[in-house]
């Protein structure tokens, strides 16, 4: 049964506390789109390193907000010209194609034709308008995305950084010809037009929906409100990113990643090891840290029985770095 939220804050941490709290209930067999927006927010993926990414200083000292998401995926930038989406579903029935397919069929209404690029990006006349990540919550799955409409271009170029290599892999020049702002394609989608085509485009891929949840009752609740301050916390946003230094480095189909290892050498054994990545499976850079934690600095740690393809190959290729 589907579901709608809307938020009506564009406070980047309650946003993001709200859509970790509806990923930790039982899923009833609800399809929930969750729809928000933040105002001038560079969010991160779980593992990467926000001084790598980002211009933190500066954003901060413009009243913008730093913000570490618990999916993967790169960084984006986020203001009220752009709108976020989130599809929480129970494990049953989720399905990436199906749910891509109501951003594809909303963004159709305006007469623009789109497709679904490699690893997590939707493109619009080739350029990229959406970027998407992906998580597992007990219950229930998440898929959340951006939608680019009338983003303020010129601060995603002030507060992003954008590696070369990363802009080698795709064959341009600049991190601002890879993307584009659906109203320069169709002057008539904002932020707010577009949201009656979304839920048009979701109520024909799922059916009718039961009811529209309450944002300002869920965003009350004590669970929010602690998931909110968690979010906000320097420890979650910053930690121990300022003092990194990356040792090791490489850019592998799956993603970008960076290593830095402390190595006890009377036993050489590996005693301290941070991983930076924005690689879409955060759960197998964990590992990665987890299984190199305490290893032999000489010999690399077997890779655990039952793991599956996809986090095998991301465990192979960063021990790769150190072996």
């Amino acid at each position: 049964m589907p579901q709608y939220l809307v938020s009506n804050q564009s406070d980047p941490y309650l946003n993001i506390a709200v859509e970790n709290y509806l990923l930790s209930l039982p899923s009833n067999g609800h399809i929930t789109l969750y729809l928000w927006g933040n105002r001038r927010t560079v969010v991160i993926g779980q593992y990467q390193n926000p001084y790598a990414e980002c211009n933190v200083d500066l954003l901060e000292s413009d009243g913008g907000f730093l913000m570490r998401r618990r999916t993967g995926g790169g960084a984006v930038y986020h203001d009220l010209g752009n709108l976020n989406f989130s599809f929480i579903v129970p494990y049953e029935l989720y399905d990436q194609t199906r749910q891509f397919s109501v951003l594809q069929k909303a963004v159709s209404a305006y007469g623009l034709e789109t497709e679904v690029s490699g690893r997590n990006d939707v493109l619009c006349q080739g350029r990229k308008f959406s970027g998407n990540a992906f998580s597992k919550g007990k219950h229930q799955r998440l898929h959340h995305g951006t939608i680019l409409i009338r983003t303020d271009v010129e601060a995603i170029q002030k507060y992003l950084k954008v590696k070369p290599a990363k802009l080698h892999k795709h064959g341009v020049d600049s991190h601002q010809s890879r993307v584009v702002n659906l109203s320069e394609l169709n002057p008539e989608i904002t932020a707010t037009s577009i949201v009656p085509h979304l839920f048009s485009a979701f109520e024909e891929e799922y059916g009718a929906p039961v009811h529209t949840l309450d944002f300002d009752q869920i965003a009350s609740l004590p669970e929010v409100q602690q998931l909110r301050a968690s979010f906000a916390s320097p420890e979650w946003k910053y930690g121990r990113w300022q003092q990194f230094e990356a040792q090791r480095s490489a850019q592998f189909d799956w993603g970008g990643v960076e290593l830095n290892i402390q190595v006890d050498e009377p036993s050489a054994t590996i005693t301290a090891i941070c991983i930076a990545s924005d690689s879409l499976l955060p759960d197998a850079i964990g590992l990665a840290q987890d299984l190199l934690l305490g290893a032999s600095s000489l010999q690399p740690p077997a890779i655990p029985i039952g793991t599956d393809a996809a986090s095998a190959t991301i465990l192979r290729d960063i021990f790769s770095l150190l072996y």
